[in-house]
């Protein structure tokens, strides 16, 4: 049985993360800033509650996992976003690299997809200007942090431009670095076809050290 280590296991992503992982069969360690938030008795998930900038403590708690799944975000009404995102995947990545694991999967975001050549998301003016800071931290965090990192087996999956509750269709598509849309311009993905692909990649992964995405 794999052994995943998944940090940010109490959001809206990772907690569906959690759910797929459980589903099938993963022995989980969920590392969340407080313990309290995860109601969930299955005998194969750990809780853990873990300060995510002391790169030290996090390595001792990823060690003895096959893979990290990152779904770390400090909180979208966080008036350190920014920062918080620069310096907490900072940390991730150090941490993964001391616990000796190789694999790691980030939970990334659309601001950084293509819809044009050399125009982002970001570009558009379309992302309302309350999560714009933590949208721009993440596309930074992909150029600065995970472009240049040569030794670990990382990815970066972006969701579609709007991720949502809804249905496990597996029906979707797949792409690099250019945003997945229909007939209608719309960029959709349901949270829980997010994170079967997420689990998907990491049985049978196909992409190694760059970002790819996800759309119907």
């Amino acid at each position: 049985m794999k052994k995943v280590a998944l940090i940010g296991a109490s959001g809206f992503i990772g907690s569906e993360l959690t759910t797929e992982l459980l589903n099938r069969g993963y022995e989980v360690t969920a590392i969340v800033r407080s313990a309290d938030k995860i109601k969930n008795d299955n005998k194969n998930l750990k809780v853990v509650s873990a300060d995510i900038f002391d790169t030290d403590k996090l390595a001792e708690v990823l060690k003895n996992n096959d893979a990290v799944i990152s779904a770390y975000n400090p909180g979208w009404t966080n008036p350190n976003i920014y920062d918080d995102t620069l310096k907490g995947y900072h940390s991730i990545i150090e941490a993964v690299k001391k616990a000796g694991i190789k694999r790691l999967q980030a939970v990334g975001g659309a601001g950084s997809l293509l819809v044009a050549p050399g125009k982002t998301v970001v570009d558009t003016g379309v992302i309302p200007n309350e999560i714009l800071p933590g949208v721009k931290a993440l596309a930074l965090v992909l150029k600065d942090q995970f472009l240049p990192e040569k030794d670990l087996d990382w990815v970066f999956f972006s969701p579609a431009g709007t991720i949502e509750p809804g249905e496990r269709t597996g029906k979707y598509r797949l792409g690099l670095d250019t945003i997945i849309a229909d007939d209608q311009g719309n960029s959709k993905i349901s949270v829980q076809d997010y994170a079967k692909a997420m689990i998907d990649e990491l049985e049978n992964p196909k992409h190694h050290q760059q970002r790819f995405t996800i759309g119907y």
